[in-house]
């Protein structure tokens, strides 16, 4: 188990483009972007077997005067974890996370992924749920997997003859998403982590939006990684949902991502029990818990930093009623310190 050097890159990506559990959080886009648009330390771990690579766990180490000090992987996305060819490879690869950790004086050792891999480890799989299913070949077939109710409100959309752009500039979703984040009571990141991912991930990460003449009302920022699309951040305003422009990005996502022949659609996480999570239960995903595991060095419980806790209802509550533009400004500040 060492380091992750510059030598190593080009295996490590080959690893990623290998493994069949890879998403786009595992690859050195992610790193870079994180690096660039966020200013973290990614001590990155990859696991050799003479010249073969045998796994890889990528860190972000968060370190902030708010919400602790943690090794996470991965900082600032929804999965990542260990990739590795065997579960003693993945002990491994774990083991090292830990002593690192020790070393830093983290508070808590954090993967994230679809399940639990370490039994000794405290398991937090309550709290997120993924949606991902496969994307049928034909816009028909397309339309069909949707439920009839949501389907209504996808042929809405269709027949609305929306303005949709697949080259929308980051600033622009920006805004959208800012504004969506003040009305739930969450700040957003600065716009130079979108601007970093976009630049990282280049024609990989596609920025749509859907609008009318008077201009878009909701912007999306997907993935595209090995035959699946991650519609990853969306922001709108508060009529799209009303003129059904909300759907509609999501579907003409998925019509353009079947015509390019790819298999599988990820809706991303949401946390249990909020709009977001009943929004893609409608569209016919089915939940899938979410295995967030820790490994305790500091700390005495696993952290539970998220909207939902009611330690935070207070802030939540309060960020709502800020100006949108004082939010817009601090935001990024708080964020940072959220990964």
């Amino acid at each position: 188990m060492t380091p992750l050097s510059p030598g190593d890159e080009a295996s490590w990506e080959a690893f990623v483009a290998s493994h069949p559990e890879a998403t786009p959080f595992h690859s050195l886009a992610w790193r870079d972007a994180i690096r660039e648009g966020l200013g973290y330390d990614t001590p990155y771990l990859i696991a050799r077997a003479g010249n073969d690579v045998i796994g890889i766990l990528p860190l972000v180490h968060v370190k902030t005067p708010l919400f602790g000090n943690t090794l996470v992987s991965t900082g600032f996305s929804v999965g990542g974890g260990v990739l590795a060819i065997d579960d003693i490879v993945a002990g491994a690869l774990a083991d090292e996370a830990i002593k690192l950790g020790e070393a830093r004086h983290v508070d808590c050792v954090e993967l994230r992924g679809d399940h639990a891999l370490f039994d000794d480890w405290p398991t937090k799989a309550e709290t997120y749920a993924g949606f991902r299913a496969p994307l049928a070949a034909t816009s028909e077939d397309r339309l069909k997997a949707i439920p009839r109710k949501k389907r209504a409100d996808v042929r809405k959309g269709i027949k609305a003859d929306f303005i949709v752009d697949t080259d929308a500039p980051v600033d622009v979703f920006h805004d959208l998403y800012a504004r969506n984040l003040h009305a739930l009571g969450t700040p957003i990141l600065p716009l130079r982590w979108y601007a970093a991912l976009k630049a990282a991930f280049g024609d990989a990460c596609e920025i749509s939006t859907v609008g009318t003449d008077k201009g878009p009302v909701v912007a999306l920022m997907t993935f595209w990684f090995k035959g699946c699309v991650y519609p990853y951040y969306v922001g709108a305003l508060v009529e799209a949902r009303k003129l059904h422009a909300f759907d509609h990005v999501y579907w003409d996502l998925m019509e353009r991502a079947g015509e390019q022949g790819i298999e599988t659609f990820d809706f991303g996480r949401s946390k249990v029990g909020t709009g977001s999570f009943d929004y893609k239960k409608y569209w016919g995903f089915e939940p899938m818990a979410l295995a967030y595991q820790y490994h305790l060095i500091r700390a005495k419980a696993m952290p539970d930093v998220n909207p939902n806790n009611p330690k935070y209802a207070r802030f939540v509550a309060t960020w709502k009623k800020l100006p949108f533009g004082l939010t817009k400004c601090v935001g990024p500040f708080l964020a940072r310190q959220l990964g």
